[in-house]
């Protein structure tokens, strides 16, 4: 056997289907008894093909036996007929099973499915048809269907002032920045698990040789998230970011603001009178939160400036420049890093760059902000507070109090 063995290696190489079944099936008649398992197990070739090998050895073989049709080596017709030719009802009662969770236009050239080709693959034996996971597969590309991931594209029922407030917007951004006057995009990241996490992305590391991370994402007592509130100058193309480690509230964004302007702000714009802040509509810095609007007149107050904010239409917050100028660069600054502590937290979002010369500084803020602080009615009216004629709600301004 380990002649045949040693033979078939040498010429395996060289050997096309045709020649290879008559020689396994010369090696099988030389043997004798036997002959047929004996190289059927040095070789590997199944015991159908030297059988079909013996019953052609006594036929003769010509060149045009051997090339029938172009570069064929088999003659036509031969060779495995395909399974829907046997089973005619194979495809009409696939196409049945995933049809009903179809998704999108039906006529639609490129069909998806979210059931896997093992659970379809065991409906239709299950119903009586002889269909591996392979062979469904094969299938379904053939009728047009991939895996797809959902894709955001429905925004639900907008304002109907959508449009308008961000073309009012826009003009007041360019009207202050024509003035020179500061203009920034505010938001908070989402928050991060400080330790030894994975994180999403990939590094390149040495090879087999994965960064080896905590199994179970469980909040360490002495680390627990980092809460990064982010400040994009959108003139000068620098940010601001603050990494919390209390609570996303109000006071914590107006403390932002504030170590921005002290460390950034009033540098680039020494002689700034006024501060616009665009702003998304809801969270910390949202239009109806109370305290935001206590703490910006604080704040107004502290620096002599006008401040005022201009507030994304409810459900357009993706549109806020800070989230597609400068949080989505720290996070490819970061991918596949754990944040092992709240320095490398700090240091990874302090270092991000990009082509277009995006600068960022960051500090740790350690600062207590607790949640649940009450704003009276008497605070609001002592505010000196200018609302637009268009959506005061939504645009406005903090005077600063002697």
């Amino acid at each position: 056997m380990q002649s045949i063995k040693a033979k078939y290696i040498s010429l395996e190489p060289v050997l096309d289907e045709l020649a290879r079944r008559l020689w396994a099936a010369t090696e099988a008649r030389a043997i004798g008894r036997g002959g047929i398992t004996r190289v059927a197990e040095a070789t590997g070739l199944s015991r159908v093909t030297i059988r079909a090998g013996l019953s052609q050895l006594d036929l003769p073989v010509t060149p045009t036996d051997r090339r029938a049709s172009g570069d064929r080596l088999r003659r036509p017709g031969g060779g495995r007929k395909p399974l829907v030719d046997h089973d005619p009802d194979l495809l009409r009662e696939l196409e049945t099973l995933v049809d009903p969770v179809t998704r999108g236009d039906p006529m639609s050239p490129l069909r998806w499915t979210c059931k896997s080709a093992a659970k379809l693959a065991a409906e239709l034996q299950a119903l009586g048809h002889a269909a591996s996971e392979r062979t469904v597969n094969r299938l379904l590309h053939a009728l047009g269907y991939s895996l797809q991931a959902n894709r955001k594209t429905i925004e639900g029922k907008g304002h109907p002032d959508r449009d308008a407030q961000f073309q009012h917007l826009n003009r007041r951004v360019k009207a202050f920045q024509r003035q020179r006057q500061p203009v920034v995009s505010v938001d908070a990241k989402k928050k991060e698990l400080v330790g030894q996490f994975r994180n999403v992305g990939r590094e390149w590391q040495p090879q087999g040789q994965p960064e080896e991370v905590e199994v179970y994402d469980f909040a360490k007592k002495d680390l627990g998230k980092a809460i990064p509130y982010g400040i994009y100058d959108q003139t000068a193309n620098t940010g601001w970011v603050s990494v919390g480690i209390d609570h996303d509230t109000a006071e914590f964004a107006v403390e932002t603001l504030r170590r921005w302007w002290r460390n950034m702000g009033s540098h680039v714009y020494p002689r700034a009178k006024r501060l616009l802040i665009t702003a998304d509509g809801g969270g910390s810095n949202g239009s109806r939160c109370r305290l935001w609007k206590v703490e910006l007149q604080g704040l107004a107050n502290e620096t002599g400036l006008r401040i005022s904010v201009c507030h994304f239409p409810p459900g357009t917050s993706k549109w806020n420049k800070i989230e597609h100028r400068m949080f989505c660069h720290i996070t490819e600054n970061w991918r596949g890093r754990p944040l092992v502590s709240r320095e490398v937290v700090v240091n990874l979002i302090g270092h991000t760059t990009t082509k277009t010369g995006l600068a960022i500084q960051s500090e740790l803020d350690e600062g207590n902000y607790p949640t649940g602080r009450e704003v009276s009615d008497e605070q609001m009216e002592s505010l000196s507070i200018r609302r637009d004629k268009f959506h005061g709600e939504w645009n406005y301004t903090i005077l600063p109090r002697q």
